[in-house]
């Protein structure tokens, strides 16, 4: 497929994509009763603005990376809920691919951050990876480098992954076990001993014998003899 083939493929795919009912084409058609601009035209402008900002606005990161998840998210929901399974396939592809570029691009976002507009290639190449096209870059780079990869290294995969399973269940239950007997033994240490019970003193019976009282006079008569001497 030459240029002029590509070229006619994506405004075939762009009509189609304007022709469609959603958010996009709605809001399209809005701008388009008030202003009376067409939306091919506002289309156009809309991606021009993007690639100007990709190059030289704040923030060309996020704007990049909402390009490549949320037309491709949007998608991929669409192709979950229709019949057909080979949109499944491309989109799993897409996001296999989407990864793996993710992955190598955090260990190298720190020298490629600097490179001239890094984000507007980025862009392209994610606008790539999900293009209508028969030389889709997903489906290519998934062909040349993911799978023979995979499949060259499939056993050995599985036998790391079954391993660093295996051992996470022991450490998991080596560690609700440990967490048990430590909640078991605190349980022991706060709860409080049951009273030990005291016996009963028996109280010693009182003297039914009393002195008898002296009378006023006798007190009165004692008195006076302390007092003379």
């Amino acid at each position: 497929m030459g240029l002029l083939g590509v070229l006619t493929s994506i405004k075939d795919r762009a009509e189609k994509f304007l022709n469609e009912k959603n958010v996009v084409t709605d809001f399209l058609g809005k701008v388009e009763e008030k202003t009376g601009i067409k939306k091919k035209v506002l289309a156009v402008g809309a991606v021009s603005l993007t690639g100007l900002y990709l190059v030289y606005g704040y923030g060309a990161s996020l704007l990049c990376n909402l390009i490549g998840f949320a037309y491709p998210a949007y998608y991929s929901i669409k192709a979950i809920e229709s019949p057909c399974k080979e949109d499944d396939t491309k989109w799993l592809t897409y996001w296999v691919v989407y990864g793996v570029f993710s992955l190598g691009e955090f260990f190298s976002d720190i020298f490629l951050y600097w490179f001239p507009f890094y984000y507007a290639f980025k862009c392209l190449f994610l606008l790539w990876c999900m293009a209508p096209v028969s030389w889709n870059g997903s489906q290519i780079i998934y062909n040349k480098v993911v799978r023979p990869a995979f499949l060259r290294h499939e056993a050995a995969v599985d036998n790391m992954v079954s391993d660093l399973s295996g051992k996470a269940m022991s450490a998991a239950e080596n560690l609700t076990r440990e967490v048990l007997s430590t909640l078991v033994k605190n349980k022991a240490l706060v709860t409080p001993a049951p009273p030990v019970p005291q016996p009963e003193t028996k109280s010693l019976p009182s003297s039914s014998i009393q002195a008898p009282k002296a009378a006023p006079s006798e007190l009165r008569e004692n008195d006076k003899r302390l007092f003379l001497g």
